[in-house]
């Protein structure tokens, strides 16, 4: 990110102060720097271009590490809509092929935001010594309506009519020791089952599951949209059930921030999850509220590997909390059970690794989501 030089010229003086031996005076001198932080960062007025927080003196780019999922809405539609541009902020993505391969630019600041999937080897990085922040949420599933869902063969839907129905059933799964394993263990649990009641497919690929599903060889997978949509519309698979049945709070994604980003350009990442928030408000208008739906759809079909605008209007969609909040809880049991596993050598610091106050204050400043 492009740096700016007005802001550090208080932390020199006081640096040099300090060094000085100017102790006396060194309590009075952080205040005023606090102050003069406080003023760049909370000042509000509705005359400002953003309604809310004055746009930045310069210019800066924010480097964005994305692999074209569409958990990553607030970001196109923050960009697409002009929120970034408000605050003087331009984006640059940076494609990644998938999350992990994010973390150590993050950590070396060559990106400033990054999405992160919750998977062992995610936390393995963080335990290890990775240095990023999770600060706000980029994924989960709706309540009754999950994007992230079991489904089954067309013709065994009179013979699987629970989930312990699932016994004895060949059933594929995308990962070992991410969230789709978490997923498919809650499922377990909550039907009364083991792991040696049913047959685990390891099939890394959701388009070859589709095909093992319509070819026979396997009964059900824990399957991703827009694939369970598809798998429907052409006969292949049901889907059954829904992730929340059994998972309410799962955390699939996170927005994840460099820790420079995060703590020292704090006029800058304020600013930045101001705008993302604000995407993400008007993606849950449209697919919530069924506000504004075709510009929203419009942005997606840009961005992400779903070009058919009629797709988006029947797929379930990835939950995104219009004030950034994640649950917490429940990405520490992910990380419980992946450590349980042996996945993980080291511990996390979650005070340390989750840091949501850019987030709320971000929330704070732009006001109430209207449900």
């Amino acid at each position: 990110m492009k740096k700016f030089t007005i802001l550090y010229v208080l932390p020199l003086l006081l640096f040099v102060l300090i060094l000085s031996g100017c102790s006396s005076g060194q309590s009075d001198q952080a205040g005023d720097e606090d102050q003069s932080n406080d003023k760049v960062t909370n000042e509000v007025n509705e005359n400002n271009p953003s309604g809310d927080l004055a746009p930045l003196e310069e210019k800066v780019t924010v480097v964005i590490a994305e692999d074209g999922s569409a958990s990553g809405a607030g970001f196109y539609i923050a960009n697409e809509k002009g929120y970034f541009e408000d605050y003087n902020i331009e984006v640059e993505f940076a494609q990644f092929a998938n999350s992990d391969d994010m973390l150590p630019a993050l950590a070396a600041g060559e990106v400033d935001i990054a999405g992160g999937v919750s998977t062992a080897s995610f936390f393995n990085a963080i335990a290890q010594g990775i240095n990023v922040k999770i600060i706000a949420d980029k994924g989960h599933n709706i309540k009754g309506d999950s994007y992230f869902s079991f489904v089954i063969r067309n013709d065994l839907k009179g013979e699987i009519e629970e989930y312990s129905d699932f016994k004895g059933k060949r059933i594929a799964v995308s990962s070992q020791n991410a969230v789709d394993d978490y997923i498919f263990h809650r499922m377990l649990e909550y039907a009364g089952l083991t792991e040696e009641d049913v047959e685990f497919v390891l099939m890394s690929d959701f388009g070859n599951m589709l095909a093992s599903i319509g070819s026979g060889s396997v009964d059900a997978a824990l399957q991703i949209e827009p694939l369970i949509t598809q798998g429907i519309q052409q006969g292949i698979h049901s889907r059954f059930g829904d992730a929340t049945d059994y998972a309410p709070e799962a955390q699939i994604a996170m927005v994840l921030g460099a820790p420079d980003f995060i703590k020292k350009e704090t006029d800058v990442s304020l600013r930045f999850m101001a705008a993302y928030l604000k995407g993400v408000r008007d993606y849950n208008d449209a697919f919530i509220k069924g506000e504004g739906t075709d510009e929203i759809i419009d942005i997606m079909t840009e961005y992400t590997a779903l070009k058919d605008p009629k797709i988006w209007k029947e797929v379930a969609v990835t939950g995104l909390n219009p004030n950034g909040e994640m649950f917490i809880e429940d990405i520490k049991k992910q990380y419980k059970m992946y450590k349980k596993n042996g996945a993980i050598r080291g511990e996390i610091d979650f005070d340390k690794a989750i840091d949501t106050s850019i987030t709320e204050k971000a929330a704070e400043i732009i006001g109430e989501y209207e449900k």
